[in-house]
């Protein structure tokens, strides 16, 4: 239990108008830090996320002989210059690598340091300690990676590199770009063409990013691949913005009687905005506009206005990767709309953060919203006229995600709401409560 004070959102009490722009991706932010130091050279990197979570990617390539030059911007975001430590490889470092909350660091750190001959012990928060990592560390040693203790479930683990690492044909077990690219980073040392093929479509980020550092990938569907040993040199790259973040404004307008509000240099690459597609399917009025491309990333603009009336709907599990830090506050919305809302196969909720999938049934039922799980499916049953209580506090659990979406009860409703942890934000989207207030002054 957090020792910090619950936070009060008051009502915002006016609708939100104007155009906003949300905090760089934290996906992409993360693998231009981590890309950044595994390359030969300099890197200049602009508009990365300043939040915590970055910070623990920066800290540990720091750690591992990386040169990291990055200041704040007048926006928040960070800018500035990454020298990597190339075809000399990682150094041993000092101690352990401490990834704080970030799942992304630990998992893809895993890949960057298995072609190494060094030995790396990766922790993290309680929260990071309680998370799966079997499903990274198992693909990694049948390319010839050691991880100590063997057969470890969680942090912390120690990667006890090898020099010579074989290329593989893998087919993963789930869809998830944290473990596509800890093994196409290992690839990119390996003999050889290694292929990850997915049951569905996840984040494609590093198979777009890896060319601009100067290795081919071939990027399908639901397959990547890389050939190795490849020379990594570094690039110049332009972060876009988030669209996870996106989403709590989107959603915030969405909710607010007279809102318009457009959300300007998102990324709007088609494995991050399935929940644009699911307000769409819901009624809401929303609707992107391509502005131009960052690399290989395409980005733009999110408009959404108040919506009246919208409707429940089933978001396929093929959908899921494309929306799956969303689901809680798509999971409000659906508590606002006619009908029920199913969201297919999100089991991966469970392993988050925290447990997201019981956190938010919980957090519904004190709503008065009837919402359940049923095997993996997370069912909502919305109630168009949903009032918050009085006293309503929510527990956010030290999550980021459901931070912010029980702060859009307050700040969207009639009632003030206390949401405990509210400081976990700070992992993905800092200035969130000025940004939204902002939009409403």
């Amino acid at each position: 239990m957090s020792t910090s004070e619950p936070v009060l959102i008051e009502p915002l009490g006016a609708p939100l108008r104007g155009v906003a722009r949300v905090p760089g991706d934290k996906s992409i932010s993360h693998r231009a830090v981590l890309l950044s130091a595994m390359a030969e050279g300099t890197s200049r990197l602009a508009g990365v996320l300043d939040s915590e979570d970055v910070r623990s990617s920066i800290a540990a390539v720091r750690a591992l002989g990386a040169t990291v030059d990055l200041a704040e911007q007048p926006d928040g975001s960070l800018a500035g210059t990454v020298e990597g430590w190339g075809a000399a490889g990682p150094r041993q470092p000092e101690g352990p690598i401490d990834c704080g909350n970030s799942g992304t660091t630990a998992r893809l750190l895993m890949g960057i340091l298995a072609p190494w001959p060094i030995r790396v012990e990766l922790t993290g928060d309680a929260s990071l300690q309680k998370r799966p990592m079997r499903r990274i560390t198992a693909p990694l040693m049948k390319m010839g990676a050691r991880f100590e203790p063997a057969g470890q479930e969680t942090l912390p683990i120690t990667v006890a590199g090898s020099e010579r690492l074989r290329a593989i044909a893998y087919d993963a077990p789930m869809a998830s770009a944290q473990l596509k690219t800890a093994v196409l980073l290992a690839g990119v040392f390996a003999e050889g063409t290694t292929t990850l093929n997915e049951p569905a479509p996840s984040r494609n980020h590093t198979e777009l990013m890896l060319p601009d550092y100067g290795v081919p990938t071939t990027a399908g569907t639901r397959v990547a691949s890389v050939t190795g040993p490849a020379a990594m040199r570094g690039c110049d790259l332009q972060v876009p913005g988030d669209p996870s973040s996106a989403a709590f404004l989107a959603c915030a307008a969405l909710l607010a009687p007279g809102s318009r509000v457009a959300i300007e240099g998102v990324s709007l690459n088609p494995a991050r905005i399935g929940f644009v597609r699911t307000l769409e399917r819901m009624g809401a009025d929303v609707s992107t506009a391509h502005e131009g491309q960052d690399g290989k990333e395409p980005f733009g603009s999110i408009e959404v206005a108040y919506t009246e009336r919208l409707r429940g709907c089933e978001v396929p599990a093929q959908h899921i990767a494309s929306l799956v830090d969303e689901i809680p506050v798509l999971a409000l919305v659906a508590a606002h709309a006619h009908g029920v809302t199913v969201f297919r196969e999100v089991g991966e909720l469970r392993v988050k953060e925290t447990n997201r999938l019981a956190a938010v049934v919980e957090g519904l039922a004190r709503l008065g919203v009837n919402a359940w799980v049923e095997g993996d499916d997370l069912c909502v049953e919305g109630d168009p006229g949903l009032v918050v209580p009085d006293g309503l506090a929510l527990d956010s659990l030290g999550d980021h995600r459901l931070a912010m979406t029980w702060a859009l009860l307050g700040l969207t409703g009639s009632k003030p709401v206390a949401v405990e942890r509210f400081e976990s934000v700070a992992v993905s989207y800092p200035r969130f409560l000025d940004d939204v207030r902002g939009l409403a002054a």
